[in-house]
């Protein structure tokens, strides 16, 4: 074991005694300057591995102006898909060498988002990415500093053009549960509608409308007054429970889905028999429903990939001084197929 003076912290000049180099070609080194001979390069890594040497992060800062840090910003929500979209993009940052600070809000308003963009930037982060399910939220964007490299994400397909974007196409996932239903035969689709200030909500009824209205279908006023919850799931479902000309019901999301389940099963409706189901998400629950549920499922792992894709783009074009074309990327979700859903009887 090499001898390092009292207990004091190793430090690169240690590093570069017992590799046999000089100071600055452990710095190239660290800092993956190619100009460095395999043999050098491993010596000097088995050096840092000898004696436990971590890098001084500030002291490599102030050298190449980078972090390696990006600020999230989200709400604070267990929320399936707001969290499944803060953990890919966590993974992603992980697999890319990025490290990531997190701001949660409590609401996303204009005056709060804004102040957590300062709060990051305070922090040095190379950019910033903002989980913006929320009408409010992406109004907010238009405010921030044109020199921030931003992404939103979750903000809808339909985002202002000024605006970096990463997006599920809510609508093509919504037209496709729908036309499906149609083409199992049911003459109509009714839908559980979101929460009117979600874009998520409102893309998804767009979708749910357009597919009817392709196939020349009845429009049924959409139920509304959902807030993501089984709970208000179950309680516009008690409003159609006994109404037997209602045989396919398209859901804004799975836990909706769950509580329109309970209400028809306790009103005697059986599932699919009676009724089809389809939600939206694919939470992984949804194949352990009672029947399990056909949903869509949205790729979190493929948003976060593709956010942070965006992001670095954007950071690389703002380290070198040239504009970058805006990024707005569409990611299609896919239709699960499970019991849920069927033919109409008769």
């Amino acid at each position: 074991m090499p001898v390092i003076d009292g207990d004091r912290a190793p430090v690169m000049a240690d590093v570069a005694r017992i590799a046999g180099v000089s100071h600055q070609t452990v710095s190239r080194v660290l800092n993956g300057h190619p100009n460095v001979r395999p043999a050098t390069r491993d010596r000097v890594l088995a050096a840092i591995r000898e004696l436990g040497y971590r890098p001084n992060a500030a002291a490599r800062t102030l050298v190449t102006r980078r972090t390696n840090t990006l600020g999230v910003i989200s709400f604070n929500t267990t929320l399936y898909g707001p969290a499944s979209m803060l953990y890919g993009i966590e993974q992603a940052a992980k697999q890319h060498d990025y490290f990531v600070t997190v701001a949660a809000l409590a609401t996303l308003d204009r005056r709060s988002v804004l102040d957590a963009v300062e709060r990051l930037r305070d922090q040095a982060v190379e950019g910033i990415i903002v989980i913006a399910p929320q009408t409010t939220a992406v109004g907010a964007l238009a405010s921030v500093p044109s020199d921030v490299p931003l992404v939103a994400v979750g903000c809808g397909t339909g985002t202002h053009v000024s605006l970096a974007s990463v997006a599920v196409d809510n609508e093509a996932g919504a037209e496709r549960a729908t036309s499906y239903l149609l083409d199992l035969g049911h003459r109509t689709v009714h839908h559980l509608a979101g929460p009117a200030s979600w874009l998520d909500a409102q893309e998804r009824e767009i979708g749910w409308r357009r597919a009817l209205e392709a196939r020349a279908a009845t429009v049924p006023a959409p139920l509304t007054g959902g807030d993501w919850s089984s709970r208000t799931g179950f309680e516009l479902g008690r409003r159609i429970a006994d109404d037997p000309r209602i045989t396919a019901v398209f859901c804004a999301n799975d836990h909706m889905a769950l509580g329109l389940l309970r209400a028809l099963q306790q009103a005697g409706r059986r599932i699919p028999e009676d009724l089809s189901i389809i939600g939206f998400d694919d939470i992984p629950e949804a194949e352990y429903f009672g029947p399990p549920l056909t949903t869509v499922r949205q790729d979190f792992d493929e948003l976060g990939r593709r956010a942070l894709r965006a992001l670095i783009e954007l950071i690389d074009a703002d380290q070198r001084g040239v504009p970058a074309a805006v990024p707005r990327v569409s990611i299609e979700p896919g239709l699960v197929v499970r019991a849920s859903a069927t033919r109409p009887a008769g």
